[in-house]
């Protein structure tokens, strides 16, 4: 049986989003709907039927998050941490240069609603396809935007065959690469503001996360809700 192209996957998979498409993608934390203008970041957000307050999330590895985001050295050590000492999926939060080339493309309404008070939250560290797609992206000044591929509230996919088929039917492509590495904690990444270290939310990781934060920077993040835990360990969060 053939092995995933991860590189000719995702070059397909950035032509159609270039192009103005939108594409199902396999992230390490679940599948990711993404798109690459204005029209199809409209057009997910409306089949995912998002509260007006949900922002949408780059898809960027370290490189893209030194240059838009805008931290002190211990911001930017903290990520490192977290994403290449330790190798764990992360949402970081961050203020940013929002005049930056990568995001000139999605200029107005599009990165209004993805961006918050100036701060982008990005995906980092999600696995081999994320890497690929995220160098053709910086490569090609192409920015990428999305979230999970799922009607909102109903629960991060960790298969393609579990998706909603109005989510399925919107996307271009599907790279379908089977079951996700993440899905023991049937959550998305953890959502980290690493200026100002408040948790947005907790997902894949956290304790992880947390006991990198207490060990190596003396930061003692504020626990997860009762029963979290739990949850994570019956799969049933």
């Amino acid at each position: 049986m053939a092995m995933p192209d991860i590189k000719g996957d995702a070059r397909r998979a950035m032509d159609v989003l270039k192009a103005g498409g939108v594409a199902i993608l396999p992230m390490d934390v679940g599948y990711s709907l993404i798109g690459g203008s204005a029209d199809s970041l409209k057009k997910i957000f409306e089949t995912k039927k998002r509260a007006q307050s949900k922002l949408n999330a780059m898809v960027a590895n370290n490189d893209i998050h030194r240059q838009v985001h805008d931290l002190d050295q211990r911001g930017y050590d903290i990520v490192a941490a977290i994403t290449e000492d330790h190798g764990l999926p992360l949402g970081a939060i961050a203020p940013a240069h929002l005049d930056h080339p990568l995001l000139a493309p999605l200029a107005g309404d599009a990165l209004d609603r993805s961006s918050k008070d100036r701060t982008i939250a990005m995906l980092l560290n999600a696995g081999p396809f994320h890497a690929e797609i995220c160098h053709l992206s910086l490569e090609e000044l192409h920015p990428l935007f999305g979230s999970s591929a799922n009607v909102s509230l109903t629960g991060t996919k960790f298969r393609v065959e579990d998706m909603e088929p109005a989510i399925t039917d919107i996307a271009d492509i599907i790279i379908n690469y089977g079951l996700r590495k993440y899905h023991l904690y049937q959550a998305s990444s953890t959502l980290l503001n690493v200026a100002t270290l408040e948790v947005v939310r907790y997902g894949s990781g956290f304790e992880l996360i947390a006991d990198i934060l207490k060990r190596h920077f003396n930061v003692e993040l504020p626990p997860p809700p009762p029963g979290f835990i739990h949850d994570l360990i019956s799969h049933r969060l």
